[in-house]
């Protein structure tokens, strides 16, 4: 299993999975910049992504095939993703979960108000109007938390 940077050529399995777990794909970005696959046999089994508003991140798309769960791809591409976005100026990331609010406790991510996320990140699609309003809203503080980078 690898994880490596998303590929346009990659973009139709991309959705396929978000798709079969319920995830928004219809406000994927064109260009798939800050996005990591994980995959086996060059088949994509994982998914994670951020978007930019600043020093802030929007952690999205984070998925694993059904298959392929309880190996820890989803822990490697949370890691990878913050490793990547720490170091690259990101203070905060900030993410919207119906499903994975107990995983992401684990990960260090406190649970917020909707009203405390910075009004760039609050014009994203994802928090005008793909994610319902009863999603939960979490953050994560990237400064405090660096941790050396590893090799994937």
């Amino acid at each position: 299993m690898n994880i490596l940077e998303a590929s346009q050529s990659q973009r139709d399995a991309i959705i396929m999975l978000l798709q079969s777990q319920n995830l928004p794909a219809e406000d994927l970005p064109h260009v798939l910049q800050d996005f990591y696959v994980a995959e086996e046999d060059e088949k994509v089994i994982g998914l994670i992504g951020m978007e930019r508003y600043g020093a802030f991140g929007l952690l999205r798309s984070m998925v694993v095939h059904p298959l392929y769960r309880n190996r820890q791809i989803a822990e490697r591409l949370v890691q990878l993703l913050e490793e990547k976005a720490a170091a690259s100026g990101i203070q905060d990331m900030y993410l919207l979960t119906e499903t994975a609010e107990k995983y992401f406790d684990r990960k260090g991510y406190t649970t917020i108000s909707r009203g405390e996320v910075p009004a760039e990140v609050q014009v994203s699609s994802e928090f005008s109007h793909v994610c319902p309003v009863s999603a939960t809203v979490m953050k994560k503080n990237l400064m405090n938390n660096a941790v050396p980078a590893n090799s994937y």
